[in-house]
């Protein structure tokens, strides 16, 4: 009998940890990405930076004593996917307009300017995952300088 195996059209290629909602777990998530996109062969910026600020805004906002929050690194083709999801469903992210000499709240402006598309999903009950996802082109258009 010969019988052929059906091979995925596109790489797939997927990291996934699960951290601390402190500002040392918002670090680690920025340094365990741009290992991993480096061990990829993938582009560091500007995925790095949007990892930075969905950690540290799942560290920040999404923080619930005693729940970690979930970093996931998915590609699939030609598309870099950026997931971070915490346990405060009830407080879904928006980008906002803060004055001049605020010294946040900036982040969700930075993803939206980096990013091709990004987004919130609700999840289970609490659950939310906020997402960014960037086209991997040539490596002068997002950089590869660590």
């Amino acid at each position: 009998m010969n019988q052929k195996t059906a091979e995925p059209a596109l790489p797939v290629r997927n990291f996934s940890v699960q951290l601390s909602p402190t500002p040392r777990g918002a670090r680690l998530a920025r340094l365990l990405a741009t290992e991993q996109l480096r061990s990829w062969g993938l582009p560091l910026d500007p995925a790095r930076q949007i990892v930075a600020e969905l950690a540290v805004n799942a560290a920040t906002h999404g923080r619930v004593r005693g729940r970690d929050f979930r970093l996931t690194l998915y590609v699939v083709g030609d598309t870099l996917r950026i997931e971070v999801t915490d346990t405060r469903g009830e407080r879904l992210p928006a980008p906002r307009d803060p004055s001049p000499d605020a010294e946040s709240g900036r982040g969700l402006l930075l993803v939206e300017a980096l990013a091709d598309r990004w987004g919130v999903t609700e999840g289970r009950f609490p659950r939310k995952t906020v997402w960014a996802e960037l086209r991997l082109t040539s490596p002068e258009r997002h950089g590869t300088a660590g």
